[in-house]
């Protein structure tokens, strides 16, 4: 599987509108590295809020869309069927730094690699891109778990 259109997507990923924010994968090499897009819209409902006069994708939703990008590396890395049971949680988040504006009509184009595979854990290095230049990084940490295990204590889910 080097490609994914949004069909495919949804069924890897539980997120739905408005928070599923990976429209495309253009490539992926299983546990290795995936390249994603996000087309970044003047119709996202948060614009209405951030900022309405000079619209601005919020830095969360950047990292939200790097993790959902991760999530579909880790299930295509791990052989693992996405299911309604199957969630990627959020371990930790180092060294994210923003490094330009994304605005309606950008594509912000994500490329995430995998570091690392330990006890359960992953390590990503992710970097968001608009036209070739930097507009977010982040190491990312996540593990995949079941939605119902009782165990679980990451704090959220990618």
């Amino acid at each position: 599987m080097n490609s994914l259109d949004i069909q495919q997507i949804k069924k890897l990923l539980p997120h739905r509108y408005p928070i599923l924010l990976v429209d495309r994968v253009l490539d992926m090499e299983p546990g290795k590295r995936i390249t994603a897009l996000k087309n970044v819209s003047a119709n996202e409902e948060f614009f209405n809020g951030h900022f309405p006069h000079k619209p601005v994708m919020p830095g969360v939703l950047m990292i939200e869309a790097l993790a959902q990008t991760a999530a579909l590396l880790s299930f295509a890395s791990a052989n693992i069927s996405a299911d309604e049971n199957s969630v990627v949680y959020f371990l930790g988040i180092d060294g994210a730094r923003f490094k330009r504006p994304v605005v309606p009509g950008d594509q912000l184009k994500m490329d995430v690699e995998i570091v690392r595979v330990a006890r359960g854990i992953w390590k990503y290095k992710a970097v968001g891109s608009v036209d070739g230049q930097v507009a977010v990084e982040a190491e990312l940490m996540c593990t995949i778990r079941s939605a119902d295990d009782p165990s679980q204590n990451a704090a959220g889910n990618a």
